[in-house]
């Protein structure tokens, strides 16, 4: 049976990406080692966090599903940095890792023109470097006109502990022995990385006398746009923080050389996470710290697990017997699943245009870990967008890029494509530099029309939006008119002091809605921030609108620095926009580049 798409691997991106394909009504193959592991939790039960609870909700703006099945499976919800400005507050969920996988299969099990299948792909269709299909490990081979590759962690993937290395996936799962050696067979370049994951402890076992309680939220939260909280406040599940001792740093200094990254393992060529190091990275790197912090998070509401957050490694198990019984509250503990290192193979994202269609194989997408990015959440980001991107190239329509000022998705693929990743990518809110634009509160502002104008968002949810529009138009034109006797002064003005809050004129406004009130609220106090970012934003947009063409040769181009030549002929920027943004182009390069093409190309 022919399909017009495959999608390989059912993680997070791998579930955004066929449900997208199949909502648009274009017959997809979801292809996964193992049914029951879709969209499993492989290291921490959350979803969202800083900046990723964020694209959690540009996500469910686009009409994806990550949002909605989190708000259904979430056993704690806690907004991150709310006593800080709009621009950082982020939110994330506790989430239930049994529940979530079985919600989104279901998801996918409902879905029209979608079919699941239990395999695994070890090589593609390839005919005049265009993909045609994929081959399973058994030589069957099944035809589309696209293929979407959100592999995962597990191309070629070793789990590393102490001084074994054993050839496996995420928690004893079967790897991809073969697909990425065929991917470098095609051109492409390969490169190895390396993550991580904690040890998982038995609930019963611990001390909770000993940490601090952490609680979610006292009012109601959730990531979607479409539907209203729905959890009783104090049946939320607490975590806990706790912090290593200088016993555990001694043990871990003494057992450094026994780590797989320390002398353990010397044929290890994959690179770490920076933002997400092991236990063993913090105690060398910042050795004048006396303590790291380290959070005890439910993984469920069903099971005895607690997972051990910030407290990854490498250990062999013995040492890492001794290492989690020097913890406050679990010096008795159990382990019920170690902790490990994973290495695995990706492809240098440079080799992927905007729409996150391959440069060396056409109809060839790739979404996820593959592109080297670490996190549930910009796996997702991407997957949706290759779903749209796919479907649209179906449909003979020019793809959706998303700009670095309309979103942390549009930040995080422009990242990827112009500067690549030598290691494990990861969003943060330091990344995005309009981040006041980029807010938790204002995701379908931003992203809702284009997820109708590709039809992943229906009639009525769009009209919803229209109506939220004018409302806040509404309301702030209602407080320019308004003058209240209370304060002496026009309530326009009166927002702009920091210490009145909307909710304190609230009685005099014609609207009660939260939403209405929190979008006016920080248009009004943040105005003139919002509009300088707009101003820098647009000049942004000027250079992306300096198109550079497609058939230039950087050889020709005198006086460019040599790396220069060499980043430019890499990446193949689209725009002159895109050219300033690689690392190793300097302004220089640029101008010359400009004249260039000013001379050569008459409608540049």
């Amino acid at each position: 049976m022919n399909y017009e798409v495959i999608v390989v691997g059912g993680g997070h991106a791998g579930c955004e990406a066929a449900l997208a394909c199949a909502k648009k009504g274009h017959k997809t193959l979801l292809v996964t080692g193992n049914i029951n592991n879709i969209a499993t939790l492989p290291c921490n039960p959350s979803i969202g966090g800083s900046a990723k609870g964020i694209v959690v909700r540009e996500i469910d703006a686009l009409g994806g599903v990550m949002g909605k099945v989190a708000d259904k499976t979430q056993i704690q919800m806690k907004m991150l940095n709310s006593a800080k400005g709009p621009a950082v507050r982020s939110l994330r969920s506790q989430t239930d890792k049994i529940i979530y996988p079985k919600e989104m299969l279901e998801v996918l099990k409902k879905q029209e023109n979608l079919e699941l299948k239990e395999a695994m792909v070890e090589d593609l269709i390839v005919e005049n470097e265009k993909v045609y299909g994929i081959v399973l490990a058994d030589n069957t081979k099944i035809k589309s006109e696209i293929v979407i590759l959100t592999t995962g962690t597990y191309l070629k993937s070793d789990i590393l502990v102490g001084n074994v290395r054993t050839s496996s996936g995420p928690a004893g799962e079967k790897p991809s022995l073969h697909l990425s050696d065929n991917l470098k067979k095609y051109g492409f370049e390969i490169l190895r990385l390396k993550t991580g994951t904690p040890q998982r402890i038995k609930k019963s076992t611990i001390d909770f006398s000993k940490t601090k309680i952490e609680n979610g939220d006292e009012e109601l939260l959730c990531f979607s746009f479409d539907d209203k909280p729905n959890y009783n406040i104090e049946d939320q599940v607490p975590c806990h923080l706790i912090y290593t001792t200088p016993q555990t740093h001694k043990i871990i200094r003494d057992n450094l050389n026994k780590a797989s990254m320390y002398g353990g393992l010397d044929d290890i060529t994959g690179i770490g996470p920076r933002y997400c190091p092991s236990i063993e990275d913090k105690i060398v790197r910042f050795a004048d710290k006396e303590k790291h912090q380290l959070f005890l998070e439910p993984e469920s509401r069903y099971c005895d697990e607690i997972y051990l957050q910030g407290f990854s490694t490498s250990m062999p198990h013995d040492v890492q017997e001794l290492m989690v019984h020097t913890l406050p509250g679990l010096e008795n503990a159990t382990i019920l699943k170690y902790a490990y290192a994973i290495e695995y193979d990706a492809i240098y994202p440079t080799q992927l245009k905007p729409s996150l269609e391959t440069k060396v194989i056409e109809n060839l997408f790739t979404a996820g870990q593959i592109n080297g990015t670490s996190g549930y959440e910009e796996a997702a980001g991407q997957g949706l967008i290759a779903g749209i991107n796919a479907s649209l190239k179906l449909e003979g329509k020019e793809p959706l890029i998303l700009k670095r000022n309309e979103s942390y998705i549009g930040v995080m693929i422009d990242d990827l494509i112009t500067k690549g990743t030598d290691e494990p990518y990861r969003l943060l809110t330091s990344r995005a530099e309009y981040r006041l634009l980029l807010r938790h509160d204002n995701a379908d502002l931003r992203l809702r029309e284009y997820g109708y104008k590709v039809g992943l968002i229906e009639e009525l949810k769009y009209k919803r939006l229209l109506e939220k529009k004018n409302q806040i138009e509404s309301l702030i034109d209602e407080l320019k008119r308004l003058y209240i006797k209370e304060y002496n002064c026009n309530a326009h003005l009166l927002l702009k002091r920091p210490e009145i809050k909307i909710k304190d004129i609230k009685k005099y406004l014609s609207y009660n809605d939260e939403e209405i009130l929190e979008q006016v609220e920080i248009n009004i106090k943040y105005e003139g921030y919002i509009n300088k970012t707009i101003k820098e934003a647009e000049k942004m947009i000027k250079n992306e609108e300096k198109i550079i063409p497609s058939d230039i040769d950087y050889d020709k181009i005198p006086n460019l620095a040599t790396e220069a030549r060499q980043k430019l002929k890499e990446v193949r920027p689209l725009s002159i926009g895109q050219a300033i943004r690689i690392s190793g182009v300097n302004p220089s390069d640029i101008s010359i580049l400009t004249i260039y093409l000013r001379k050569h190309y008459a409608n540049v």
